[in-house]
């Protein structure tokens, strides 16, 4: 979604600066990243799983809002840091990025336990986002059965939580 008005697409990230206009993502284990200007002029949601935030799902999204320093994000539900196995290729993956994000991953057996909401976090504050305006992340869609799907969980047959960002009427 742009400011031209409504778009119908699928992607891993939608934003809004139209009053009554509204993004989505859909998840099940993948972290929903909102963010939103201080203004009120504009916001945005992102589905932020290791391959988007691998490819650069936040800065995409957050290049679209501009400033930085005047955003606001929270993150939603997504497997927790005790949950998330991963293989090397996704250490990898972050390893090539920046060195800080080695601290997202712990050994666990023959893998790695990956913590998607410390991953997510780096990004934006590398991108520029204030340390106390990135809240959210304590919530485990994988050991949470009652408040959530969850796509590993449930061996890949489950529903999925939608995540919306709208400009309120009159709030520009």
């Amino acid at each position: 979604m742009g400011p031209e008005g409504p778009a119908e697409a699928e992607a891993d990230a939608g934003w809004v600066a139209a009053p009554g206009a509204v993004a989505a993502v859909l998840t099940a284990d993948c972290l929903p990243v909102v963010l939103a200007h201080q203004s009120g002029s504009a916001a945005a949601v992102a589905h932020a799983g290791w391959r988007g935030l691998a490819a650069g799902v936040l800065e995409e999204t957050v290049a679209a809002l501009g400033e930085p320093g005047a955003l606001h994000a929270f993150l939603g539900p997504a497997i927790g840091p005790d949950a998330y196995a991963v293989g090397q290729e996704v250490r990898d993956a972050f390893a090539r990025a920046a060195f800080e994000d080695l601290l997202a991953f712990q050994p666990s057996g023959e893998g790695w336990r990956a913590n998607l909401y410390l991953l997510a976090a780096n990004r934006l504050k590398r991108l520029g986002l204030r340390p106390d305006r990135i809240s959210g992340g304590g919530f485990c869609t994988f050991t949470d059965t009652q408040r959530f799907y969850s796509h590993r969980r449930d061996a890949g047959i489950t529903g999925r939580m939608a995540s919306l960002v709208w400009l309120e009427p009159g709030t520009d």
